[in-house]
């Protein structure tokens, strides 16, 4: 079953797949800024990473612990395959939408 994606939701999955097996929290955070230009808090992103998870959509594990952060080990995500799919259904309504409005919005 493919679960609704919001706009944050497709941006937070897309930066865990750009950022591949260097997604961890504050990784994504820092790729979501660098490719919106947006500003994300910690707990913008955190509770839609929790979010995702329990939608199946991404799927975490907590690397060992890291003498650099205090012994603290860092959470790292990955996109699951219904995640994949969804993203695919979301790009597909989304490009259905804005179809025959190049004209219109093409910049000048």
């Amino acid at each position: 079953m493919n679960k609704y994606l919001g706009e944050f939701e497709q941006a937070v999955l897309l930066a865990v797949m750009r950022l591949g097996e260097d997604a961890y929290g504050l990784a994504i955070r820092k790729e979501l800024e660098e490719q919106t230009g947006r500003t994300v808090t910690h707990g913008a992103a955190y509770i839609t990473l929790d979010r995702l998870e329990a939608k199946e959509l991404l799927s975490s594990r907590m690397a060992d612990p890291d003498p650099d952060r205090g012994g603290r080990r860092k959470r790292f995500f990955r996109v699951t395959a219904e995640g994949m799919e969804s993203l695919r259904v979301s790009r597909r309504a989304l490009l259905n939408l804005w179809s025959g409005f190049e004209d219109v919005l093409e910049e000048s």
